[in-house]
């Protein structure tokens, strides 16, 4: 641990807090910076880090990933997306493919890739077939995204859009009876696009401390402070503890890029339901390349009635930052990495995925 990083937990240990203080992280990158350097053991045990929504992955609504899958395996079509979502499943009988990767078994053509730039290249690269990029992530994800099209694609690239916005999440945790926090640290690379300001309402609204954070351990330390004071003080506000990348208003360039490519809309997000005004879809310019115009994607309404989390599977109560992650029945019984039951345990900003990686195995 660095020097500064000890002086922000001394300062932290120094400090007079009452029984019990909750701070929640939205960010998936901010639990495993937390996981990883230990940062739970170090802290005062009246401090509690819970996990909280931040894994677009996870919230990946089941019709989408049941759309995609039906789309590679009916369409002369090349799926792309992200690694981790070929292995989430969905609720289907025994013998019918229930994850991407399953479908790719079967003869579709789905690859994983890292970035638009990738998608881009292939989709160039082989003008005499279709391709789909099934895309689900925030809006640190969705503005490449959104750059991507406003540049301009080939007419054989088209997009299966699963993309979410990061504050109604947290605005719906707050608006509930039980929001089980006391603090908040937000996601730091969301606020570089889209403006510290944006979480102001936290503390304005609702009278939580807040704090945007960066994903060092400094970074991390100094907003947990920060958030500690105000509780201490009795006075809420936004405070921003990673200014070297995070402005107030955040990167104008790209937020105008995403409001020119796409709009706001109601959004499912997995386990939770729907969301108001916490999803994005395209613009009638770029509808052209919208998958589900393009193909013949029914959206069937039992996928939405069976988009829970698997029988068993308390992901849901995990990324509401109910429980934590070895709380959940399943958790490294039933579910582990190499045999995974819920999204949480599949991708990397899954708070499941990201304990078992820091070795709590129960």
């Amino acid at each position: 641990m660095s020097t500064e990083a000890k002086q922000w937990l001394s300062r932290i240990q120094a400090l007079k807090l009452p029984n019990r203080v909750h701070i929640i992280n939205v960010c998936g990158g901010h639990e495993r910076s937390i996981a990883q350097a230990g940062l739970r053991g170090l802290l005062p045990e009246n401090i509690e880090l819970i996990p909280g929504p931040g894994c677009p992955v996870c919230v990946c609504p089941e019709e989408d990933i049941y759309a995609a899958i039906q789309l590679a395996l009916s369409e002369p079509v090349t799926l792309l997306a992200y690694g981790d979502l070929l292995r989430v499943p969905v609720n289907l009988p025994k013998g019918e493919p229930r994850t991407l990767m399953a479908a790719r078994a079967e003869g579709a053509d789905i690859r994983p890739v890292a970035s638009p730039q990738e998608v881009l290249a292939i989709a160039r690269d082989n003008p005499e077939k279709q391709h789909c990029f099934f895309m689900a992530g925030f809006e640190t994800t969705t503005a490449p995204l959104a750059a991507m099209l406003a540049e301009g694609v080939p007419d054989n690239l088209s997009i299966l859009l699963s993309a979410r916005l990061t504050w109604p999440a947290v605005a719906l945790l707050l608006n509930s009876d039980t929001p089980g926090f006391d603090a908040l640290v937000a996601p730091g690379h969301v606020a570089a696009i889209m403006g510290a300001q944006q979480w102001s309402f936290v503390a304005q609204q609702h009278r939580v401390a807040t704090a945007v954070a960066g994903f060092s351990s400094e970074s991390l330390l100094a907003a947990f402070y920060s958030t500690l004071c105000q509780l201490l003080d009795g006075q809420p506000r936004l405070d921003n503890c990673y200014r070297d990348v995070v402005r107030d208003e955040g990167n104008l360039a790209a937020q105008r890029i995403i409001e020119q490519v796409l709009k706001v809309t109601d959004a499912h997000w997995r386990g939770i339901g729907v969301i108001a005004n916490s999803g994005y879809t395209l613009r009638d310019g770029y509808m052209k390349h919208d998958a589900r115009q393009r193909f013949s994607i029914v959206d069937d309404a039992q996928r939405h009635r069976a988009g829970l989390m698997p029988t068993g599977c308390d992901c849901t109560q995990v990324l509401l930052g109910k429980i934590y992650p070895n709380q959940c029945p399943l958790y490294g019984r039933s579910c582990t990495p190499r045999q995974p039951v819920g999204p949480c345990m599949i991708s990397d900003e899954g708070a499941c995925r990201i304990w078992w990686a820091a070795g709590v195995k129960s």
